[in-house]
């Protein structure tokens, strides 16, 4: 799946890719950009949101039932956050859990060590549906060292699943960027978060 990373946008044109390109999906960075981009889309009722930025706690309330994923699920409380805020809505959010694969201390996420205990935690709240895992990566100098990292993100991610939390099938990986969705494609990415590469210059 292709999510328009739409930070570089504005609500007309997205509208525009709605309305005649068949666009249903984007990826927002920024809750107020997010709701910026709402209120300037009334035609635009089946449009599905999915929150791919960091994403903080005092700001939950905004993304609990404008969202169909949230990707960057970072802390247990964070997660404790969006199931109280689901269940007073009487809602399931559903959401991944974001991976530091590359341990970045510019970069959000949880470190690829710590991902098993935030899963189990994740997995064991009543209005979370915890789906799987994204990552950024960290910037490489081409496909090869991607690949690398993606490749790695992914068997982490499958460990966790039938290993840890004893799932069957495979989880949702959102991987990729413009600079590396070729790589993360290969590597078994489900959703790739493009915006430079649509919305630029």
């Amino acid at each position: 799946m292709l999510v328009p990373a739409v930070k570089y946008a504005d609500a007309g044109m997205i509208g525009f890719l709605y309305l005649n390109c068949g666009l249903r999906d984007i990826g927002e960075n920024r809750i107020q950009s997010m709701r910026e981009h709402l209120s300037g889309l009334g035609e635009c009722d089946g449009l599905r949101v999915h929150f791919i930025g960091t994403l903080q706690k005092n700001k939950v309330k905004y993304a609990v039932g404008k969202t169909v994923l949230i990707h960057s699920l970072d802390s247990a409380e964070l997660a404790d956050e969006i199931d109280k805020r689901s269940a007073a809505e009487g809602l399931m959010t559903h959401v991944l859990i974001e991976i530091n694969s590359g341990g970045e201390d510019s970069k959000s996420g949880v470190l690829p060590a710590d991902a098993e205990r935030l899963a189990e935690y994740a997995a064991g709240l009543d209005n979370l549906s915890l789906d799987g895992f994204m990552t950024m990566g960290p910037r490489c100098d081409g496909f090869d060292g991607y690949y690398s990292i993606f490749a790695k993100t992914a068997v982490l991610a499958d460990g966790i699943w039938s290993n840890v939390l004893h799932r069957s099938g495979k989880p949702l990986l959102s991987m990729g960027m413009t600079d590396s969705f070729e790589a993360a494609v290969a590597a078994g990415a489900d959703i790739v978060r493009i915006g430079k590469k649509i919305f630029s210059e």
